[in-house]
């Protein structure tokens, strides 16, 4: 018997021991719908086991051919379909993005028009994790730009024929027909954003608006508003709060940056104009306008005193912006195909001052002013064409 009982001792130490051994790794999904239902099984009728939201982490208990069965974090078993979660490899990456730029400052800040995902790189065929709400704030960090993809169905581009005149020579001195350009590539932009909670990924542009008052916007002229910067505020009661004017009556002093409604530009805005309250007419008005140019962020806004000035006015601390221009002998700046980010070449700084209601240039004397790049004249033209109407409806 004592034989007998330490056999069975032994066996039960061994069973006990195997609960000691190293356990398997679970398996992380992450939701990436903005919310969906976990299923009791894969059928066309089903009942919904539990509801999940975007970013929530979920234990795979079980693979399907194209579904998951899961736990979510309150404990609800399901099924879920692969299309509507993110590997832990995916949410690594995101995590790795967001720690690569959580220090970056932000450009210029912008509002979701609609419901959008968060890419981990500029494209549509990227990666996606996080979704975006409505009326999300975001801090816009840097922007992209690259070929818009092909509608599947659509007509192919027409091959290209021998233009009407010829005016190009061979080497035999016979004429030979130019061949017409191609037609342009559609581009669309992308922005790298981060959202309040700290979120942070690619965004393309459609989906957002710079945050700027009503009250601004109606000024744009037919441009878009690419970045809107807060200067200084002024108090003017008698401002009607049914025009978009504050109710306390501090109205803000913009300085804004402005582009054409077109994606795929080598620049980021081609305006600088600062807006001033007239107290008069209770509305605003252009103190400062920069226009026809290649500007580039970020643009740099503080206050400060102007080291070149000698009265009073110029050693007291004033509102005081500085942007980049292209420099004319910087070359033409090409997107990156691949990336599609847009570096410039050689970049002019210039700085300027807002004392009351007047904008003064802030240089050291003697200087000279640099020549600038400026958009081509039939790029420019082909804009101003396109955003006439859009100026008339504003």
């Amino acid at each position: 018997m004592a034989g007998v009982f330490a056999v069975g001792v032994g066996v039960a130490m061994l069973g006990g021991c195997s609960h000691l051994g190293p356990q398997p790794t679970p398996e992380y999904v992450y939701v990436t719908a903005q919310q969906t239902f976990l299923r009791d099984r894969v059928v066309a009728v089903s009942n919904r086991t539990g509801t999940v939201q975007n970013g929530e982490r979920l234990v795979v208990l079980e693979h399907g051919r194209r579904f998951f069965r899961v736990r979510s974090p309150e404990g609800a078993e399901g099924w879920i379909d692969q299309k509507a979660v993110a590997t832990q490899q995916v949410y690594d990456e995101f995590q790795a993005l967001r720690e690569a730029h959580q220090g970056d400052p932000a450009v210029s800040s912008a509002v979701v028009r609609d419901a959008a995902n968060l890419h981990l790189k500029p494209g549509r065929d990227t990666e996606r994790f996080y979704q975006l709400a409505e009326g999300d704030k975001l801090q816009l960090l840097e922007r992209a730009t690259l070929p818009k993809p092909v509608v599947p169905g659509a007509a192919p581009l027409a091959p290209l024929k021998p233009a009407t005149t010829a005016a190009a020579k061979s080497a035999k001195g016979k004429e030979t027909p130019d061949m017409e350009a191609a037609p342009p590539i559609a581009m669309e932009d992308w922005w790298l954003a981060r959202d309040a909670r700290g979120r942070t990924g690619w965004l393309l542009s459609r989906y957002l608006d710079v945050d700027a008052p009503d009250s601004l916007t109606r000024y744009a002229e037919g441009q878009k508003i690419i970045g809107a910067y807060l200067l200084t505020t002024v108090n003017d009661p008698g401002a009607d709060p049914d025009s978009g004017a504050p109710k306390d009556g501090n109205i803000p002093i913009f300085l804004t940056v402005m582009g054409p409604y077109t994606a795929g530009l080598p620049y980021d805005f081609d305006q600088v104009r600062v807006f001033t309250w007239n107290m008069k007419m209770h509305r605003y008005e252009t103190a400062f306008r920069d226009k026809n140019i290649e500007g580039y962020l970020p643009v740099s806004v503080r206050t400060a005193t102007d080291p070149y000035g000698k009265s009073a006015v110029a050693q007291t601390p004033e509102p005081t912006f500085t942007y980049k221009l292209l420099a004319a002998d910087a070359g033409p700046v090409v997107p990156n195909p691949m990336t599609g980010m847009v570096t410039p070449g050689r970049t002019i700084a210039k700085t300027y001052r807002l004392e009351g209601n007047l904008v003064r240039r802030v240089a050291a004397p003697g200087s000279k002013d640099e020549a600038e790049a400026h958009p081509a004249v039939e790029e420019k033209k082909k804009e101003k064409g396109k955003n006439a109407g859009k100026g008339k409806k504003r």
